[in-house]
């Protein structure tokens, strides 16, 4: 199991604490290879609306990136999408509206909450954008009160993926049947 680097903020480790006080958990599926995990990401981009936080969880190499990969291809876009950790955040235009911004930020080499809490993500999102946060579980408590925590961890097989999603706040409630639909439809993928 790989860990965030020393001084680091601290990622959480169960799926049981994912998106902070009020998070409940909403569907779990396997995928069995990376292109059905980025079926899951597209599955869910379909459904995301601006103002969006999606915040991607998982230990290095648990498919992150690659499930970003697919929601934003679900969203129209077009340019290679790689994880901004050095870059800290990327922006990427959607050819599909309602979104017309994609925010994939990448919290991981940040080390106090504060600076996560300076990046202003819930300003971000407000007009027609959606954010993407991978090791965004380090930081629920200043991303919003609204969330959808896609938690990603290896199975048992190579390749395989066990997905949980994780909701907090009213604003996924009206979208809770469609999100399981949206897992199930892309965990099916081979």
């Amino acid at each position: 199991m790989h860990q965030r680097p020393r001084g680091a903020v601290t990622a959480t480790n169960e799926p049981s604490e994912l998106g902070g006080a009020g998070a409940a958990s909403l569907a779990t599926g396997v995928t069995r290879s990376p292109e059905a995990t980025r079926a899951v990401g597209r599955a869910l981009a379909v459904l995301s609306q601006p103002g969006d936080v999606v915040v991607l969880a998982g230990d290095l190499g648990a498919g992150k990136t690659t499930l970003a990969q697919g929601f934003a291809t679900g969203l129209g876009v077009t340019d290679p999408v790689t994880s901004p950790t050095f870059a800290l955040m990327r922006q990427y235009r959607c050819a599909l509206a309602p979104v017309q911004a994609l925010l994939h930020l990448d919290l991981y080499r940040l080390d106090r909450l504060a600076e996560v809490a300076d990046l202003g993500v819930a300003q971000l999102v407000e007009e027609d954008a959606v954010a993407l946060v991978e090791w965004g579980d380090v930081a629920t408590s200043v991303l919003g009160d609204d969330l959808l925590t896609v938690w990603l961890r290896p199975g048992a097989e190579p390749g395989e993926r066990i997905v949980e999603l994780w909701t907090r706040g009213e604003r996924w409630d009206g979208r809770a049947g469609e999100l399981r639909a949206a897992l199930r439809a892309g965990a099916s993928r081979p």
